[in-house]
């Protein structure tokens, strides 16, 4: 089933994502880059508190509108995984393709700099994906009705 997705609501659904792989992903860059861990490291914890974060903010409007906490992870997992996947993506091959990004410590412009491009840079590629993929009835368009329904 194809519809016809506005680019406003395309991007309303990527900010959306957004909002939740941001916290993650500069949670785990902070938590990292304090404790010193490699840049591997710190890639992944970022990585995984992305998708932690994402799938919450997704879950907790899916629970408000009174669907039980298994549906609700479904409906978080059919929503975002693709679109937090490819910001995963985007935003840290950008700061890791920075030099002296992931080394530049709390108290750098470099690292936040860096790290609020990186996320401009996702926004900006996962946003035509998730205009595809709301128009085929998939990605955020799963959980939108959920939204509407409180």
């Amino acid at each position: 089933m194809k519809t016809s997705v506005t680019w406003r609501a395309a991007a309303a659904a990527t900010l959306h994502c957004l909002t939740g792989c941001a916290i993650g992903e500069v949670l785990g860059m902070v938590i990292g880059t304090a404790a010193g861990l490699h840049n591997a490291a710190t890639v992944v914890l970022s990585v995984a508190l992305a998708f932690v974060f994402g799938y919450a903010l997704t879950m907790r409007g899916v629970l408000r509108a009174g669907v039980d906490l298994r549906a609700a992870l479904k409906v978080a997992l059919a929503a975002d995984t693709v679109s937090i996947a490819v910001m995963e993506v985007a935003d840290n091959a950008v700061i890791v393709a920075i030099p002296g990004a992931m080394e530049a410590g709390l108290d750098n412009a470099l690292f936040w700099g860096a790290l609020a491009g990186s996320l401009a840079v996702a926004f900006l590629l996962t946003t035509p994906l998730n205009r595809w993929m709301i128009s085929r009835g998939r990605g955020h368009a799963v959980v939108h009705h959920y939204h509407h329904a409180h």
